[in-house]
């Protein structure tokens, strides 16, 4: 033969002991049972790879909120259709979250819900007779707001939530827009002209919404100046807007010499998405602090980050 197979008898071998194993037998998690506390139930998750980050985010969060330390959430729309605005108003009202943020469609189902107790209409049916994004009162009642905004030096976030407490909104203690108001937490709207439904009404305004969306977004890079170091920045299922804006508020704090390091992010969406993965989770963290990524239905894993919260915060 041309080549002769390799001698393996000459191998060097060592005592499986002395091996660094990055899987342990006490980073398993443990068989469910029957009638267990929440809290019981947390010891099923294994801290390994996702479930072991997931404890090192509960952790960071927590300990930014002992520390005084900033936690923005961002809200992507399906955040607020799948049921979690109650969570996440729990997050504000135990002072867990100190600012948010939230593209259009997420402030249109706030003010929907706020309104009339539903929302997300059936496009494929309302879009064949042009019916679709049609609605009189939410395309009204938001573009007033907006429309006022501008002469009153709100920001839109700021704008809608106050038109909720003005009108008296029927739901209104499931308005994330509105609590935070109530709370004087800071809430931003970040939107793409021509993505919403209420860009397409008779009282829509450009200009105003350009403003106040601008003016939002100049309030939340003032924001993300106090972020670092020990900061925590949450994005709830937005894949484009948000991650851009982010990228953008964080590079103007930096250019004017705001040290904005050592922080930690995490995005949560049921897919995995380009922009988030480098935006939210890579990029910024790149001179200090950690990202995190977790993919699953917001209904499950949004729920599941605030038990975790609770009972870590109820720990002695």
């Amino acid at each position: 033969m041309k080549y002769k197979p390799v001698d393996l008898s000459q191998v060097k071998t060592y005592p499986l002991r002395e091996r660094k194993s990055k899987v342990s037998i006490e980073d398993f998690g443990r068989p469910a049972g029957a009638g267990e506390s929440f809290s019981e139930f947390l010891n099923h998750i294994p801290r390994i790879l996702a479930g072991r980050d997931f404890f090192e985010l509960i952790a960071s969060i927590v300990k930014a909120f002992r520390d005084g330390k900033m936690v923005l959430a961002n809200i992507g729309a399906h955040v607020i259709k799948c049921g979690l605005s109650p969570t996440i108003i729990q997050f504000m009202e135990k002072g867990i979250l100190t600012c948010l943020s939230m593209n259009g469609a997420a402030s249109i189902h706030d003010f929907e819900i706020a309104l009339i107790g539903k929302t997300s209409e059936d496009v494929d049916v309302a879009l064949k007779d042009g019916s679709f994004g049609m609605a009189e009162e939410t395309g009204r009642l938001m573009n007033e707001a907006i429309n006022a905004a501008e002469d009153n030096g709100l920001g839109m976030g700021e704008a809608l939530g106050r038109k909720l407490l003005e009108i008296k909104a029927p739901h209104i203690s499931l308005s994330i827009l509105a609590r935070a108001i109530n709370l004087d937490i800071p809430v931003t709207v970040h939107v793409a002209i021509g993505t919403d439904i209420i860009h397409q009404h008779p009282l829509s305004r450009g200009k105003t919404m350009g403003e106040t969306s601008f003016l939002d977004f100049k309030l939340l890079t003032s924001l993300i100046s106090q972020l670092g170091p020990g900061g925590v920045v949450l994005n709830f299922g937005s894949a484009v807007i948000f991650p851009e804006v982010f990228l953008k508020a964080l590079s103007i704090v930096r250019n004017l010499g705001h040290k904005v390091v050592d922080f930690t992010t995490a995005n949560f969406d049921i897919v995995g998405h380009y922009r988030p993965i480098q935006n939210v989770v890579r990029r910024p963290v790149s001179l200090g602090g950690k990202g995190y990524s977790f993919i699953g239905h917001h209904e499950i894993m949004i729920p599941l980050l605030a038990g975790a919260i609770m009972e870590k915060l109820n720990e002695r």
